[in-house]
């Protein structure tokens, strides 16, 4: 899952060459709590992970990145995957989520996200260098939990 967005470089700041392993290190690794949803037969259809946005003063606030499986967009798996994040991070007591780098062009990203309360609270001008649009806008989005 993690393999084709990476590598498009749309939608994420990370190195569009990162090998398996060390994706799945920075996804599932340090505070980083990764879940998986599945389909019916057992097929990932989406992941996302939580964690503390900050240390310190700024832990009770989190952070969290999805991503949808191939061909499974389009199916409410991101809608999903938020709902169950807001839960978990409703449970493990944060008091609100903070996404710190939603490239502007990502347009159904930014969409679900204001339809279910984030609000864009800063954007960084051309902070995010697409490899298609060149360098486009980033947004911090936040919402109370």
């Amino acid at each position: 899952m993690l393999e084709p967005v990476f590598r498009a470089g749309e939608t994420y700041a990370i190195d569009r060459a990162i090998s398996r392993d060390v994706a799945l290190t920075w996804w599932r690794g340090g505070t980083h709590d990764a879940f998986v949803m599945e389909d019916g037969a057992g097929r990932a259809m989406g992941s996302y992970y939580i964690c503390p946005n900050q240390q310190g003063g700024g832990a009770h606030v989190c952070n969290s990145g999805f991503v949808v499986a191939r061909g499974a967009e389009g199916q409410g798996v991101a809608r999903a995957l938020l709902a169950h994040a807001l839960d978990t991070a409703r449970a493990r007591r944060f008091r609100a989520m903070q996404f710190n780098c939603v490239v502007s062009t990502n347009t159904r990203a930014v969409e679900l996200w204001q339809a279910h309360g984030f609000e864009i609270v800063g954007r960084l001008p051309g902070a995010f260098d697409h490899p298609v649009a060149g360098f486009v806008d980033a947004y911090v989005m936040y919402r109370m939990v």
